[in-house]
């Protein structure tokens, strides 16, 4: 039995990988390859615990879907394979603003009044349905990008038991004195009608900033103190003025008063506690005095201290008890306690405010500037901060315990912990909780209707609510929750009632439940949920440091004294090439399906997780990206399997580690320790480094095992394709995460397996150990690749022959055995090698300025110019002197470097030098030439469908006295295309190829018919 194995009739040498991932997405379907993968294979393992960010419900998937799947797909494998039991789950998102406003735009309304008017039931009807609407669109693009992922059984947040979970956690961190009801400062969105949580107004969400530019008046007015003077005042915001109850000065700072046209200096202590007059005849009753605050800086004048609209200055009224006022209603309007700007939003209400201070001769001076203000993410509105009632967890009171619980989280990258999210955490502020809106879970706090008789019960469990209403709802949403009262329990005269405060939860409280709420804990699963957290996995976007990842963690810490999961890869933002977030409506987007139908997705796949964007880097992605992939590592693989099936002589490899020829025992040897290294850096869920691990180990297969062991395949050498079907074996399991279908088609063609998803990850114990043969091969493949560098810098093909190749090293002795493949694979006729790599270079001392430092103190420059300037020396004993000062070991580094001959190039490491002939001869220039000529000829074979080493005849069309130059090399050719005749002349419609510098060239290929040539 020969190759392939998997039933697929062949191995194509032009593959069209699309049509192989759709071949495997069918195998799996037909198989239930997934729903196997999830059963525990080894029950000692236990299970990996990955925690799926659920994305909201109500819009198509894009890129950054795309990249958070992928990487969401490849840590869950590799656990699969290491034996553990790892549920996927895909969650939704299904409550929140963004399926109000979806559904606000299907019902042609822009208004709360207008959800009102048509009533709450049918307005949530309308918003539960759009969460299964586009349900098919994302489980075709998961599918297709091979993402593994249960879309059956899923995480919906609407759901009942989900949100009794999210009930029982308020109600938890109620008991706990964590949530209280107050008035706070908050960005609000006046279009939504509703407050935005501190990470949604932070500058961005999902890569886009939510900053922009809006044009601002700057303005200095004049309050008349109680003695007369006027005392100047500074804002860049003018509509927030009919909101000012006091103005603010710093103590130490100098400020000018005016008095019948003198003008005098006064120090913020001697204006601390003077009145003055109202700004406006409406605010009269307010406390209207000079305050002190360290913080006020208006540049030499006094700041207006508005409580209504600051959150700074809300916290300064209530430590200087001046009371608040609150003129905005909830559509961002003014009220009608503010009479000149009653009904006006508040950010329109500039122009008339100006004018109201310009006729009262208040106004000093204005200047248009450019102010920088957060937008709403969802409809775009300008948000304004504003004073609300709201409902708020205490943030400030676990602050500092979940920055000692971050130390317990690993961060990829690592500077997550104490950057972005560290420095978040530090400054956290209480977290408002309450939306003013229709489509969440309740807040299940339910008051007394009457102030003379208070009353307030929390509930936490669908127990609990038919305890006391004697009805167990089948519906958490509003109206239904809303219309459970019941009589206050202490009102002796039974009239007051228990009603629902009329809030809904934020949507992020929602989600940041999602660890225990998808499991319906305490209610069920409590043992399970108690053994499994905190989780071990989470993958999402930069700005879910400031969402996602932080309200899981607030709420675990609060409510669990433990962090919300124990690793956390973030990742960057992928960007139209524009530098753009991108996105359909910037017109920077590429269609990912055209990208798969062309490539693959296993090539986008790999290009996104060996990028930066793996490191939270933000990067732009093209076109190219995914062919790059192609080229690199897909293509690499598929010819190295096409390679064995045509080189195995139609008989199966098999798996053997005791092989004698050395590149066999190297190829082993070098897969055993990319076991172990891929292993680390999965475990340690650095992509990127796995992906740079296999693909240097790829380039290593393709261009230093499979060139040098070519001749020992063409002689059907057993041992070598047993050795080459070993190491693809393994090594397909080990690309497997990352090239799920393009593996899996290789490995079930090796194998004639399953799934190479259901097998077990490589252990190192499966290969053979050979670190000194390893350590001199990798020595030999740095010489190789500086000395092809080399010949790239002079701009010398490779199939152009050269005459000699010098290696000058210490170590030359243990390279001298692998001439034949310096020489082979650099084409050169000659390789010498030397100890003597002073007649070549010289060397340089390198100074390690960061270890020599504290020992030198500042004689480390003297030393540092010193070994620049040549000037040091070595006695006797080894000791290294600079500047005539001692050095001690790894204080220096001892390098050669390059002679400045063009033709001689330093190693990388600085441990020897190579000295490349580059002279070309007229012979080596005709050889050059035959050389191209075999590369054409190859594929006109190819393209006329001829197998390898099937006897063919040639006849070559070639410009000018090319064809004399090449007659000298006919024997290379024909040896070199299992060839038996060569003829030159006229070649119509023949392959047509270059050689050389671009010379035309055709080629004929013909069968050869035994006593003739057709």
């Amino acid at each position: 039995m020969g190759y392939p194995n998997d039933g697929s009739g062949g191995v194509p040498a032009r593959p069209h990988f699309p049509d192989i991932e759709l071949a495997v997405l069918d195998h799996w379907r037909a198989n239930d390859v997934f729903a196997k993968s999830v059963r525990p294979r080894d029950t000692a393992a236990g299970e990996f615990v990955f925690y799926d960010g659920p994305p909201f419900a109500i819009g198509l998937p894009h890129y950054g879907h795309l990249l958070a799947g992928y990487a969401k797909d490849v840590v869950p494998r590799y656990q699969t394979m290491r034996g553990r039991r790892v549920e996927r789950r895909f969650g939704w998102t299904t409550h929140g603003l963004p399926a109000e406003l979806d559904a606000e735009r299907q019902l042609g309304i822009t208004a709360k009044s207008d959800i009102e008017r048509m009533g709450v039931k049918e307005f949530n009807d309308v918003c539960r349905g759009t969460v299964t609407r586009y349900t098919e669109q994302w489980r075709a693009y998961v599918n297709r990008q091979a993402r593994w992922v249960d879309l059956d059984d899923v995480v919906r947040t609407h759901d009942i038991t989900y949100t009794e979970s999210v009930l029982w956690a308020f109600k938890t961190l109620w008991d706990k004195g964590l949530i209280y009801q107050g008035h706070s400062i908050a960005w609000y969105c006046a279009h939504c009608e509703t407050p935005l949580a501190n990470n949604e107004s932070s500058g961005r969400m999902y890569g886009a900033d939510t900053h922009r530019d809006v044009d601002g008046t700057a303005v200095v007015v004049t309050v008349r103190l109680d003695t007369g003077e006027l005392l100047r005042v500074a804002t860049d915001h003018p509509w927030a003025l009919p909101g000012m109850v006091a103005v603010a000065v710093d103590p130490d700072a100098a400020y000018e008063v005016v008095a019948d046209g003198t003008v005098r200096t006064l120090t913020g202590k001697e204006l601390v506690g003077r009145a003055f007059e109202p700004m406006f005849p409406f605010a009269a009753g307010r406390a209207n005095k000079v305050i002190a605050s360290s913080s006020a800086d208006g540049s030499g004048h006094a700041v207006p201290v508005t409580p209504c609209f600051e959150e700074r200055d809300h916290t300064l009224a209530e430590t200087e008890g001046l009371g608040a006022v609150y003129l905005v209603d909830a559509t961002g309007r003014y009220t009608a306690d503010a009479p000149p700007v009653a009904g006006l939003t508040v950010l329109e209400s500039s122009a008339v405010v100006l004018g109201l201070l310009a006729e009262s001769g208040a106004l000093v001076s204005r200047r248009p500037f450019q102010d920088s203000r957060p937008h709403c993410w969802r409809c775009d509105s300008t948000l304004v901060q504003q004073a609300i009632p709201s409902w708020f967890l205490r943030v400030t009171q676990v602050r500092d315990r979940m920055l000692e619980l971050n130390k317990q989280i690993t961060w990829q990258p690592e500077h997550i912990k104490d950057g972005k999210y560290g420095k978040w955490v530090a400054q956290a502020r209480d977290w408002n909780i309450s939306r003013t809106r229709y489509w969440g879970a309740p807040i299940p706090v339910w008051m007394s209707d009457d102030a003379a008789y208070p009353r307030t019960d929390v509930y936490g469990s669908l127990d609990e609510i038919e305890r006391d209403f004697g009805v167990r709802p089948a519906d958490l949403h509003r109206p239904f929750i809303d219309e459970l009262t019941r009589p206050n329990p202490d009102d002796p005269t039974g009239k007051s009632t228990m009603r629902r405060v009329p809030d809904v939860l934020d949507c992020w409280f929602e989600t940041g439940a999602m660890p225990y709420a998808s499991v319906h804990y305490p209610f069920e699963n409590a043992e399970w949920f108690e053994a499994n957290s905190p989780g071990q996995f989470v993958v999402e976007h930069d700005a879910q440091t400031r969402g996602w990842f932080y309200n899981m963690n607030v709420l675990s810490t609060a409510l669990f004294d433990r962090p919300a999961f124990t690793d956390c890869t973030v990742l960057g933002t992928v960007l139209g090439n524009d530098g753009q977030a991108m996105s359909r409506a910037k017109g920077n987007y590429l269609d990912v399906n055209d990208l798969f139908d062309r490539d693959g997705a296993d090539a986008m796949r790999w290009f996104l997780m060996s990028s930066p964007l793996m490191r939270a880097i933000d990067v732009e992605v093209s076109e190219e990206g995914s062919r790059q992939a192609l080229r690199q590592v897909v293509l690499p693989l598929w010819n190295t399997w096409s390679f064995l099936v045509l080189y195995s002589g139609g008989v199966d490899g098999r798996i053997r580690t005791d092989v004698g020829h050395r590149f066999d025992r190297y190829l082993l040897a070098k897969t055993r320790i990319l076991v172990e290294e891929t292993d680390r850096a999965l475990d340690e869920h650095d992509v990127p480094k796995a992906c740079s691990l296999l693909q240097g180990h790829l380039d290593m297969l393709t261009n230093v095992y499979i060139r040098s062991s070519r001749q020992r395949f063409a002689d059907g050498d057993r041992e070598a394709v047993d050795t080459l079907h070993t190491a693809l074996e393994v090594l397909c399991r080990l690309l497997a995460p990352l090239l799920p279908m393009i593996a899996e088609r290789v490995w079930r063609g090796l194998t004639g397996g399953l799934s190479v998803h259901l097998t077990d990850w490589p252990s190192p114990d499966e290969l053979p150990a050979d670190p000194e043969l390893v350590r001199v091969v990798d020595r030999v493949r740095l010489v190789l690749t500086t000395a092809l560098a080399q010949r790239k810098s002079h701009h010398l093909r490779l199939r152009q022959p050269l005459s000699r190749l010098v290696v000058a090293a210490a170590d030359v002795a243990d390279m001298a055995p692998y001439a034949d493949l310096l020489r082979d694979q650099n084409n050169v006729k000659d390789v010498e090698f030397s100890t003597d790599v002073a007649a070549h270079g010289r060397w340089q001392l390198v100074v390690n300025a960061r270890q020599a430092g504290p020992r030198l103190g500042a004689r480390v420059q003297q030393v540092i110019r010193a070994a620049a300037a040549g000037d040091w020396s070595k006695d006797e004993s080894g000791t290294v002197f600079a500047a005539g000062i001692a050095l001690e070991p790894g204080e220096y580094e001892e390098r050669l470097a390059a002679d400045g001959t063009a033709a001689v190039t330093a190693l990388p490491d600085g441990t020897g030098l190579l000295v490349l002939d580059t002279d070309v001869t007229e012979q080596l220039a005709d050889e050059g030439l035959a050389r191209d000529l075999v590369r054409v000829v190859q594929q006109a074979r190819r393209a006329a469908g001829f197998d390898v080493g099937e006897p063919v005849s040639l006849v070559v069309e070639v410009d000018g006295d090319y064809g004399a130059r090449m007659r000298a090399h006919r024997d290379l050719v024909l040896a070199e295309t299992s060839a038996e005749r060569l003829d030159f002349g006229p070649v119509p419609g023949g392959f047509a190829g270059r050689i050389g510098e671009g010379a035309a060239v055709r080629v004929g290929v013909h069968t050869v018919r035994r006593g003739s040539a057709t």
